[in-house]
């Protein structure tokens, strides 16, 4: 009579796991799902700018509402700077501030300047717009650009880089906005990533005479460069999503007139939010939806070429002797 209810147990234990792996693969599928119903809606809402203009709206720097021309080069190129500025600002500091915090910091600090860190991710994107346009941006202009202008203005192929009237809005300035945005995302991810690697194996190495950047570059990041690139690459995706400090104070300027880092340009996401609103239906929102879609492709380019450089990595361990 005993086993009765221990078949009854086990008969319920099977249930329950095939119905959680039922849940799993559903959860799996609808993601699958989703992400294929937004990459139709996009091709379809795009379909009339697609057929119009090709792969040549890529190219194209004509953006005239008016005239019924459109073409993304200048978004596409805003996007790509303000990210690759971000990032080339945000990896340093952030890679700075998760060492400190896991390797030179008091113990009495590391726990009130981590969370001082992270609270950064939790400030509204608006604000930081704001911030950037009233505060940040003159300060940037007069500070900055001014003395840059005065110094290298004249220097040949160098002063075209910090050319411009000093407003303090522009690609660096947005740049600079969305570095400090991905920072506290970064570096929470490599303080995370740096804390998992085993004492025993840094241990090892500070006995054997190494120092702390020794440790951190010979044992810290190999054994942590997935979650490290992991890292960044969720900041670059914050960076190339965010929408409205971008459209504060990058200028909302739809012309590639220099190279400068202080010239106004634009973006995906800030034409998206200052156009679709009034644009009208036909061509200019099929318009607009195409930068959409590129900005799908641009993002899962970037998850791609991540997975491929984690997979060359995996390949490549062992291969030291």
């Amino acid at each position: 009579m005993s086993m009765q209810p221990q078949r009854r147990s086990l008969r319920g234990g099977a249930w329950a796991d095939q119905a959680f792996g039922w849940a799993a693969k559903g959860s799996a599928l609808l993601t699958l799902a989703l992400l294929a119903g937004i990459l139709l809606s996009l091709v379809l809402g795009a379909w009339p700018a697609i057929e119009k203009y090709g792969l040549s709206f890529l190219a194209s720097p004509v953006w005239d509402p008016v005239g019924q021309e459109f073409g993304g080069l200048v978004m596409i190129c805003g996007t790509l700077a303000t990210s690759l500025i971000a990032l080339v600002i945000a990896v340093p500091v952030s890679f700075g501030i998760a060492l400190f915090l896991t390797e030179l910091s008091p113990s009495w600090l590391k726990r009130p300047l981590g969370t001082a860190i992270e609270l950064l991710a939790a400030i509204p994107s608006i604000v930081y717009g704001m911030w950037g346009l009233l505060v940040f941006g003159p300060l940037l202009a007069v500070y900055v650009q001014q003395p840059l202008q005065a110094a290298l203005g004249k220097v040949p192929y160098v002063g075209a880089l910090v050319s411009g009237p000093p407003v303090g809005i522009g690609l660096l300035s947005a740049g600079i906005i969305l570095a400090i945005m991905i920072i506290p995302f970064i570096a929470a991810v490599m303080r995370d990533v740096f804390d998992v690697t085993p004492p025993m194996l840094k241990e090892s190495a500070y006995a054997l005479g190494s120092t702390t950047w020794e440790v951190v570059s010979r044992v810290v990041l190999p054994y942590t460069k997935a979650g490290v690139i992991g890292g960044v690459m969720l900041g670059l995706g914050r960076a190339l999503g965010e929408t409205m400090a971008v459209t504060f104070v990058i200028g909302n300027f739809n012309q590639l007139d220099s190279v400068s880092l202080f010239q106004p340009a634009n973006s995906i996401t800030s034409a998206l939010a200052n156009e679709f609103a009034e644009a009208s239906a036909g061509l200019h929102q099929a318009a607009l939806i195409y930068l959409g879609l590129v900005l799908f492709f641009i993002t899962f380019v970037v998850l791609a070429l991540s997975k491929l450089l984690l997979a060359r990595l995996r390949r490549g361990e062992g291969t030291k002797s």
